[in-house]
């Protein structure tokens, strides 16, 4: 049972106020056997869905979490799954939930049974809520790979990206080699007022300070582990996008994707927020108090 589920229940008058505190309070942390204790409360508490990060765990361990996520969670994220686990780990999750994959961004999304088909701005599903704040799509990401190798990286970003309720448009291979391929795609991202862009380059990592240049949106660069020679493994990359002199620019560490959905995902989702209103505006005003007298302050 969800937080949002116990409560339903205390409204409903289906459990007292002491026993919901209770499972409240055996809420918080759940275990699984002796390999893991996962945070149940922790996407109420974010926004950010529970993400297991499969590079160094046996099949056995990484399906035994997953799915002891997806009875306390709407969704589980799992990451770096590698490449002779990925189908079957796939053909299990999917008899258990709706799954969405990337193989080369050796990435999947399970959405538990009992979770929303997401639509713009709502969300509805056969527990009967329709309120989850988190969940509406208003938010847009943009993502951009430098090149085809860089894809992989990116695929991370998108699908933890959506799987945060944000709508992602993505344009791969346009690096700084080909500088006009790039100018179309940034004209359609801007065109669908997107929110924030996640950037990601391998090799000298040019493209994001040249992206964000041109754009009055939030760029997060993403340096990948393509590359060879003096700089190999993105340490090239890494360096060139501390050393922009781009502002605007934010930088997550080499070939972290997830980290940089994720960031993406907030900022986009709190532009949405305010949209939709659930933030006020900042030509409204509210009355505080200072020192006893009353002053007026834009928030």
């Amino acid at each position: 049972m969800s937080i949002r589920d116990i409560l339903n229940a205390v409204r409903d008058g289906k459990i007292s106020v002491d026993d919901a505190e209770r499972m409240l309070q055996l809420h918080k942390i759940e275990y699984v056997e002796d390999i893991a204790r996962l945070d149940v409360s922790r996407e109420l508490r974010r926004g950010v869905p529970e993400i297991v990060y499969a590079e160094g765990k046996e099949y056995d361990d990484i399906i035994r979490i997953a799915l002891a996520a997806l009875k306390s969670k709407d969704k589980v994220i799992i990451s770096r799954i590698r490449q002779e686990y990925f189908d079957i780990l796939v053909e299990e999750l999917s008899k258990h939930a709706e799954v969405k994959a990337s193989k080369r961004g050796r990435i999947v999304v399970a959405i538990a049974t009992t979770t929303a088909t997401m639509k713009e701005g709502s969300i509805s599903n056969n527990r009967g809520n329709n309120d989850y704040y988190y969940y509406y799509r208003s938010g847009t990401v943009g993502i951009i790979t430098a090149g085809t190798s860089d894809i992989g990286v990116a695929e991370e970003a998108r699908l933890v990206a959506e799987a945060m309720g944000c709508k992602v448009i993505a344009g791969y291979d346009t690096g700084v080699a080909g500088l006009h391929r790039l100018f179309p795609l940034l004209k359609d991202m801007l065109a669908n007022d997107v929110d924030a862009i996640v950037v990601v380059a391998g090799m000298e990592g040019a493209l994001p300070s040249v992206v964000a240049s041109l754009v009055d949106v939030p760029v997060i660069g993403v340096p990948t582990s393509v590359g060879y020679g003096f700089g190999a493994g993105g340490v090239a990359a890494l360096t060139s996008m501390l050393q922009s002199c781009t502002l605007g620019l934010a930088v997550v560490n080499i070939d972290n994707g997830v980290g940089a959905g994720v960031l993406a995902a907030m900022i986009a989702r709190r532009v949405g927020r305010y949209r939709a209103g659930f933030i006020k505006k900042a030509d409204e005003s509210i009355s505080i108090e200072m020192d006893g007298e009353k002053a007026k302050a834009s928030v």
